[in-house]
């Protein structure tokens, strides 16, 4: 074979590379269009979106604010010597009761710290 014939054949392969790209460049947009139209499509069929006096308001005594307080847990009864255990279901939902003590806890000065905080433990 003459270099002719390999610069035609790298000619002619670049030219179907460059044509097949251009085709594939094409249906990839081409999907994209299919794609967007379809969810213009699926938005039109939505129901519309509240308009501003739709919105809800604020109670006429302001804003609500947020309520903290302590908790405590309720003791789980013991049976007695003779009974059964008690089963989950046997026990009422609430799972706690408000505490007595309503102040925070905080750390005494000199109390441990978080593991690694180079605090000096309990003493």
């Amino acid at each position: 074979m003459s270099t002719a014939t390999y610069e035609l054949l790298a000619a002619s392969s670049h030219a179907l590379n460059v044509t097949i790209a251009f085709i594939g460049g094409l249906v990839i947009a081409g999907a994209l269009i299919w794609a967007v139209r379809m969810g213009m499509r699926v938005m039109e069929r939505e129901s519309e979106r509240p308009h501003a006096d739709e919105h809800g308001r604020l109670p006429t005594t302001g804003a609500v604010h947020e309520e903290q307080e302590a908790r405590e847990p309720d003791e789980i009864p013991l049976a007695a010597d003779g009974s059964p255990r008690l089963m989950p279901y046997q026990l009422h939902h609430s799972g706690s009761r408000r505490g007595e003590d309503q102040n925070r806890r905080r750390w005494l000065p000199g109390s441990s710290g978080a593991f690694g905080s180079g605090g000096p433990g309990h003493v």
